[in-house]
């Protein structure tokens, strides 16, 4: 038998038994998550929202921009669920309006931050040397910058658009995903799976990307959960602050805002977008919380 057919036969048994260990993981982790009660409410919680802010246009009962100023700060009623804010608006409808537009901040700024932090760390991890260096001296000086001022910066000089927040938030929040994937890749390169693929002459891209960076799905997903909790509250923030989205566009940020000119009149007003805004990122955090747990090699299950 020659070297090449040992090498491929080793190599054969590797990624058999690499893939058998990651089907195992996998059950183990469910197994870990199902037993966490208040990451699964949270979890379809979650699952409600995200289904809500997809079919927002179709399920407001109202036009959630549909101005009647003859008819402000009405109680809740059969024609409006939840009453009307200060320019006569269904603030039900608005609610829902408003979820779709904070989720989708939340999700496509922890896409952008995602990718740029997985691919600034594993290319670190793996290079290594002075590109290592010079990736995470940079990752450094980002965190040294004020995160918060920077995207108040950016976004007073080139506007408040859904393509500016979405863009400036995240670019500016991918640095802890770069440390956690960066060494997450120093622990896995130089692991017998890695050895045998190379050995068989795969590419330093094919071994990267095809071997090593899926290893680090499981901490990539914690950082999700997380980074959409970060990007919905800084959303808000931004809205509260006049710097958000514009109305009558409506998110929850703008409609927390706009409400606390009238806490005296309609102090139910702010109480609907600001319960969201809670409830949302704390069920994001319990479930960041709970996947972290379920994902960890190291974590010990208790007897019973």
């Amino acid at each position: 038998m020659t070297s090449v057919s040992v090498a491929a036969t080793g190599s054969s048994a590797v990624a058999a038994e690499a893939k058998h260990s990651t089907r195992s993981f996998w059950r183990v982790a469910w197994r870990r998550f199902r037993r966490n009660r208040i990451a699964l409410a949270s979890a379809v919680f979650l699952l409600v929202i995200c289904l809500v802010a997809l079919f927002a246009p179709t399920l407001a009962p109202q036009n959630p921009n549909a101005v009647n100023i003859l008819f402000p700060h009405q109680p809740p009623s059969s024609e409006h669920l939840l009453g009307t804010d200060e320019s006569g608006r269904d603030v039900f409808s608005r609610l829902l309006v408003g979820a779709r537009v904070s989720i989708a901040v939340g999700i496509t700024s922890m896409i952008i931050s995602i990718t740029i932090g997985a691919l600034v760390g594993s290319v670190a991890g793996f290079v290594g040397r002075w590109v290592d260096t010079i990736l995470m001296r940079l990752t450094d000086g980002m965190m040294a910058i004020p995160y918060f001022f920077l995207v108040l910066i950016v976004v007073a000089v080139f506007g408040t658009s859904f393509r500016n927040i979405v863009m400036v938030i995240g670019a500016t929040s991918w640095m802890v995903v770069a440390r956690i994937v960066r060494s997450e890749v120093l622990r896995y390169r130089n692991y017998e799976f890695v050895t045998a693929a190379r050995s068989l002459g795969a590419s330093n891209l094919r071994v990267l990307f095809r071997h090593v960076v899926p290893h680090t799905i499981p901490s990539i997903i914690v950082a999700a959960t997380l980074g959409v909790a970060n990007a919905i509250l800084l959303e808000s923030a931004l809205s509260y602050l006049g710097l958000g989205l514009q109305p009558p566009q409506a998110s929850w940020g703008n409609m927390l805002s706009n409400s606390q000119a009238y806490l005296f009149d309609n102090p139910t007003l702010p109480l609907y977008p600001g319960t969201l805004i809670l409830v949302t990122v704390l069920a994001f955090n319990f479930l960041g919380d709970a996947l972290r747990d379920a994902l960890d090699p190291q974590y010990k299950e208790s007897s019973h």
